[in-house]
């Protein structure tokens, strides 16, 4: 159904010109493949797409119950696929209006609030183990919080990255660029960190490392604020990635623009960052039942 050389040429395409990173390839190329796995079911599959197969593919997709978010993404790369091939001439493709995908609720980011954060933070210091592993913890996760950073790109930072200036360069998904203004208190942590931290490899090594002088990875991190939640009692919701909805939360709440929150988290689209408006909504609608005198009538 899918012609493996088409395959590979879009794919390369996404790589080199759109600057997709590893993940998303690979997620994009599962999609074609779970599509093509299928129509090879089908008694005849023909060279083009068929509007009774891609139906049957989405009945098959519900059936296996996956999330709409996952079938809107196979769609979604599937379609970008016949149009890459569409405009290559690599096939003769018809309009493909028709091939649409049903509409996910996208959820509202869950954040935790400014205290809770707080908390958070300082528990780290009450933990068992050396102090500079607690004060390198405390350094990855003020950054996710008070720069917005996402754990791959905390964790990516190198050490010739340190001294933090008052901008961070970070270079985000699909190895796309983007400044960051960095806090007193998070520079501050990672020189901490750094003057206490028993290894040092140079520049080029990473700026966070495990208690054996290997990169820290991003499951150590989740182990963290894992154990951190559950001595402090948080939801479940809570996680390295909820400090970065926080970072944005708490912007938006405290009068931050949405473009310029845009910008700071790399969202490509400022849909994205507009779903933080929820967020926000819900805390004032929250606030406003609370505290007007009329609220209660």
């Amino acid at each position: 159904m899918i012609d493996a050389a088409h395959r590979s040429a879009w794919l390369t395409w996404l790589a080199t010109e759109k600057r997709y990173g590893d993940n998303t390839l690979d997620a994009y190329a599962r999609d074609l493949d779970d599509f093509s796995a299928f129509a090879a079911t089908t008694p005849a599959a023909p060279s083009m797409i068929d509007r009774q197969i891609f139906r049957g593919w989405l009945a098959n997709m519900a059936a296996r119950q996956l999330a709409l978010t996952t079938i809107a993404r196979r769609v979604s790369s599937l379609r970008g696929f016949y149009r890459f091939c569409g405009r290559r001439q690599l096939l003769d493709v018809p309009d493909l209006s028709w091939l649409r995908s049903p509409k996910p609720n996208r959820p509202v980011p869950k954040s935790l609030s400014a205290d809770d954060a707080k908390s958070l933070l300082a528990a780290i210091f009450y933990r068992r183990g050396a102090d500079w592993v607690k004060q390198r913890d405390f350094a990855v996760l003020i950054l996710l919080y008070g720069a917005g950073l996402r754990i791959s790109e905390a964790l990516g930072l190198r050490r010739g990255d340190a001294p933090l200036g008052d901008w961070l360069t970070i270079i985000g998904k699909g190895n796309k660029t983007r400044e960051v203004p960095v806090l007193a208190a998070a520079a501050e942590a990672v020189d901490d960190y750094l003057a206490a931290c028993p290894f040092d490899d140079g520049p080029s090594a990473p700026l966070f490392v495990s208690s054996r002088g290997s990169a820290l990875g991003p499951r150590a991190v989740q182990r963290l604020v894992e154990d951190l939640r559950a001595s402090l009692d948080l939801p479940a919701h809570v996680t390295p990635h909820a400090l970065r909805h926080a970072f944005a939360t708490h912007l938006l709440g405290n009068g931050g623009d949405l473009r310029a929150i845009q910008e700071l988290l790399g969202h490509a689209s400022l849909s994205t960052t507009q779903r933080y408006t929820q967020v926000d909504e819900s805390h004032l609608i929250q606030i406003h039942r609370d505290t007007h005198p009329r609220a209660r009538r």
